[in-house]
């Protein structure tokens, strides 16, 4: 049982467990047995952050049904391994040589020791969030509900949006709150919070409290490499997101129809930060330009960053990439971030997850065409990306799917969330470190 597996696994479980309890009459509104394939694809979308639904959890769950769709989320975007280790922790229960290094690879940390004071960091972090989310949001809600329920909507939508889940009780997502900048701008906080990292928001704590107490360490102090390409990277995306939504639908009646040039800009931040792994939406997606849908399908695939709680390539690999082109057009044989190198097995991993990605998504895509002939590509293809990242966004055709199809998503999901490579090395193994070294050759590239 390699880390790898153990990982894996543990997913699996949780999933399994979490759809049991979906399809029990104590969760569902009308009292009765839930369909199978339908509570495995809610556990799934909950689990793997993603937010892609066959039924309305708003109406189809009870509080019940709806309070285990949050947790499961909540797991799902902490890790399997982070929230297990809280338990051994409550537990008062020591760990093992074996859950360390698991806990460490989950986490994707160098220090063994690390590990668990960096639980207790995150659990921190994401309880602070979710709160000071709920007391911004529900007076929002208690301008149309009493406040029990909008208290209920406030943490459900703050626990959904900090996991980048993106899970709604209101049968249209989030359309009718586009113009409330206090929905608006408190959600994509969360989003984006929760999807650049654990690590670098304690470094960006860490530094404001040195500031904050003019502490003499403060001038030696220095961001990590991670720290500043997650950031510079998701600031870009952020706002190239926002200006090119803004133009593929500044015309469009059908999604921005009567907005000003305010509120058009607003959407149009909404739906950039929600493409990266969150699945939130203020405007039909149904109803968007097939430029805005391109544009949406390619923030989604890179997704957020590392040790975040969205999916996706992540913002670090495609800055490596991209460094790795500006050597090669350089003609450099050393590719440098923030004047560092870039290690050479950094690079392979990057490769190997843009090219992973990519067969997945092929792969979803092509199945999802056989399933659903009677689906236009486009809206497959937006589907697939959608799962694959983990985001939640669609067109409106998840409903729509057969129970192929559905198992199609649930396996894109699962893999979308616990990584290709790790997947990988969970079914084939730990890889053998090969002691034969072979001469170098060259062959005719591009």
């Amino acid at each position: 049982m390699t880390p790898a597996r153990t990982i894996c696994l543990g997913f699996v479980a949780v999933i399994f467990v979490g759809a049991i309890l979906l399809m029990l009459p104590i969760s569902t509104s009308d009292g009765s047995w839930g369909n199978f394939i339908a509570a495995l694809f809610m556990s799934t979308s909950a689990v793997c952050v993603t937010g892609l639904a066959v039924v309305d959890p708003g109406t189809y769950y009870n509080f019940t049904g709806q309070a285990i769709l949050l947790l499961l989320c909540q797991i799902g975007g902490l890790g399997y391994m982070t929230a297990t280790t809280v338990l051994l922790l409550l537990i008062r229960r020591k760990f093992s040589l074996r859950e360390k290094v698991t806990l460490q690879q989950s986490l994707d940390i160098t220090g063994i020791r690390s590990g668990v004071p960096l639980v207790k960091s995150i659990i921190a972090t994401t309880i602070l969030f979710e709160i000071i989310a709920v007391f911004l949001m529900t007076p929002e809600f208690q301008k149309k509900f009493d406040f029990g329920y909008s208290l209920w909507l406030a943490i459900f939508h703050s626990v959904s949006a900090f996991n980048n889940a993106g899970f709604s009780l209101f049968p249209n997502n989030l359309i009718d709150y586009v113009h409330s900048p206090v929905i608006n701008l408190t959600i994509s906080g969360l989003i984006i919070f929760g999807g650049i990292g654990y690590q670098v928001i304690l470094e960006l704590y860490l530094w404001l409290k040195m500031q904050i107490r003019r502490s003499p360490e403060r001038f030696s102090f220095s961001f990590s490499l991670n720290f500043k390409v997650a950031v510079s990277t998701t600031a870009v995306l952020l706002f190239v997101g926002t200006i090119a939504l803004w133009l593929t639908e500044l015309n469009n009646t059908k999604t921005s129809s009567g907005f000003s040039l305010g509120e058009k800009l607003l959407a149009a931040w909404f739906q950039s930060v929600t493409a990266r792994t969150a699945g939130f939406n203020t405007i039909d997606y149904g109803a968007m330009t097939l430029a805005g849908l391109f544009v949406t399908v390619v923030l989604m695939f890179i997704g957020a960053s590392p040790g975040g709680t969205g999916g996706g390539i992540k913002t670090t690999t495609l800055r490596v990439l991209t460094n790795c082109t500006h050597a090669a057009l350089q003609g450099e044989d050393e590719v440098h971030i923030y004047d560092r190198q870039v290690p050479p097995l950094l690079i392979l991993k990057a490769i190997g997850v843009i090219v992973g990605s990519t067969l997945t998504v092929m792969i979803t895509t092509t199945l999802l065409l056989v399933t659903e002939s009677d689906i236009d590509f486009v809206k497959i293809l937006f589907e697939s990306v959608s799962a694959f990242g983990t985001v939640g966004l669609s067109t409106g055709i998840t409903p729509k799917l057969s129970g192929s199809g559905q198992i199609v998503l649930i396996l894109t999901m699962y893999a979308g969330r616990v990584g290709v490579l790790l997947l990988i090395g969970a079914i084939f193994g730990e890889p053998r470190r090969k002691l034969v070294k072979y001469p170098e050759g060259t062959l005719l590239v591009g």
